[in-house]
């Protein structure tokens, strides 16, 4: 697909001004101590570590609930302290895929509209929003996600009309596929709408399929292959429960999880948006299906797919969690600068007759200055009130109280393991580190065969055992601890705060530590 040099030169300053932005906005919460304040930002950084870092290190530690990727990125450089205690090298991964998002965003529309002032709106309106900002400024797998679906995408729209790339496309899908799940969906969505567009276009089905097959093969084996390890390592082809208490309202209620996907949406950019995003969408799906020379406005769609996840979480009685609808933002901006394009076009072809280039520019600079101006009043990049900023902090409050039990346990201790849940306490266990703890230090889940012979009789296996007693109702050892009584024999309870209480033991005989 041939691609006009002004629209080249747009991308690459929207790329430039991204990675600077994303960087300066980065060093921003890093000063306001923001960056590590969501669990599982503090959580990805321990799957990382502890693929060394472990009493039993290798490759089952990768885990089996979170998707590879993003922990293997970072494995190595995790092991450096202090990598692993500020997240600087996944906050890198998150900003230089912030630029890739962008970028791609930003692609995505020009192609489809012709329009360079229509990609830069449409790149606007996804990387000032501030939920997007905040977590390019984190460990968070969400980035990551959002730069290879969206260039998943684009790829795919160059495809239906040249039909090259399709190793690259595939791969990129199939990475796209190894970081969250919101990928599953967007994927088959997209390369349906591939497949819809390469028809219209004129091949037979036979070689559209082929077409499709080729790019389909890779992110299908990510899939099989991630299903097998996990097989492998759990014991299950696919963990999709077990790791929540169900307490969402939306349990057994497909409708009301629905709103809770549009609530959170909309309060993570704002009415106006949302309403021109919408108008996008529905222009998207119609030309998509009835123009056949831009049925490849179908592919663009498939970013909409990401709210599949939420909804079948949500159904399941999965925690309301907002940053769950952040996948969806890159499909308002998407949907947004499409529709910029669009209307400008229109705009001009009904004021000034004949197209002509300076009259097109007006109006679509017209266009563009109201699409700004929808921006500058909703969304402000370094909002600290914005939802997913307000969000990250709700484990705020308990560092305080968590870390006296980190100086009640310092003082104490003298090198046995820690048996601890790294499902509830991963987060905790990070916050170790800046006094001295190595993830080698715990026991938890990922220890395998150790691990299920603690919970017969943790006294042979740990000095001293840490749980979490008040979130959630309490973690699997605080369960254990009120099912069977005689799991904490021999045991003292010695502190506790933030709901965490940690038990010692009252004669160190055994350590498998090391």
């Amino acid at each position: 697909m041939i691609i006009p040099s002004r629209l080249r030169a747009t991308l690459g300053l929207v790329a430039v001004a991204a990675l600077a932005g994303g960087a300066a906005a980065a060093f921003r919460y890093h000063q306001l101590g923001l960056t590590l304040s969501h669990y599982d930002a503090r959580g990805h950084l321990i799957v990382a570590r502890r693929i060394i870092d472990s009493i039993t290190p290798g490759w089952q530690q990768i885990g089996a609930v979170w998707l590879p990727l993003p922990h293997l990125l970072n494995a190595l450089p995790v092991q450096a302290d202090v990598f692993y205690r500020t997240g600087a090298s996944a906050v890198l991964i998150s900003v230089l895929s912030f630029a890739i998002a962008t970028s791609a965003t930003a692609w995505i529309v020009g192609a489809l509209t012709g329009s360079t002032a229509a990609a830069f709106a449409g790149a606007a309106v996804f990387a000032l929003n501030p939920n997007v900002v905040y977590l390019q400024a984190t460990p968070m797998t969400e980035p990551l996600l959002l730069a290879l679906t969206t260039l998943g995408v684009a790829l795919l729209i160059a495809y239906v009309h040249d039909g090259r790339r399709a190793t690259l496309t595939g791969a990129v899908l199939a990475l796209a596929c190894l970081t969250r799940y919101e990928a599953w969906p967007i994927t088959y969505v997209a390369l349906a709408a591939t497949a819809w567009a390469v028809w219209r276009g004129g091949e037979t089905l036979v070689k559209t399929f082929r077409r499709i097959a080729a790019v389909a093969l890779y992110p299908t084996a990510a899939i099989v292959a991630f299903t097998i390890f996990s097989r492998v390592v759990v014991g299950r082809w696919f963990v999709s429960s077990d790791f929540f208490i169900p307490e969402n309202k939306a349990l057994g209620l497909p409708m009301l999880a629905i709103d809770e996907i549009a609530w959170g949406t909309r309060e993570l950019s704002g009415r106006i948006l949302i309403a021109i995003a919408a108008a996008g969408c529905l222009w998207l799906a119609v030309i998509g299906l009835a123009a056949r020379r831009r049925a490849a406005a179908l592919v663009a769609l498939s970013s909409l797919a990401a709210a599949a996840v939420p909804w079948a979480a949500f159904v399941d009685g999965h925690p309301f969690r907002i940053r769950y609808m952040v996948p969806l933002l890159a499909m308002e901006a998407i949907a947004a600068g499409t529709l910029v394009g669009f209307v400008g076009r229109a705009f001009q072809a009904r004021r000034f007759g004949d197209p002509q280039r300076v009259a097109l520019r007006y109006a679509e600079y017209t266009i563009v200055t109201l699409m700004i101006a929808a921006i500058v009043y909703e969304l402000h990049p370094l909002d600290e009130r914005a939802p997913m900023v307000v969000e990250a902090q709700w484990d705020r409050v308990n560092v305080a109280p968590r870390h006296a039990v980190t100086n009640c346990l310092r003082a104490r201790y003298r090198g046995e393991s820690i048996m601890a849940s790294m499902g509830s306490l991963g987060h905790y266990m990070q916050e170790t580190s800046r006094d001295g703890f190595n993830l080698r230090d715990f026991l938890h889940e990922g220890n395998g065969d150790i691990w299920l012979a603690a919970l017969k009789r943790p006294r042979n296996y740990a000095g001293w055992v840490l749980i979490e007693e008040k979130a959630e109702g309490g973690d699997m050892l605080a369960r254990r601890a009120r099912e069977h009584p005689e799991f904490l024999e021999g045991y003292s309870r010695v502190c506790e705060g933030a709901g965490v209480a940690l038990y010692e033991r009252q004669n160190r005989m055994l350590n498998v530590k090391r």
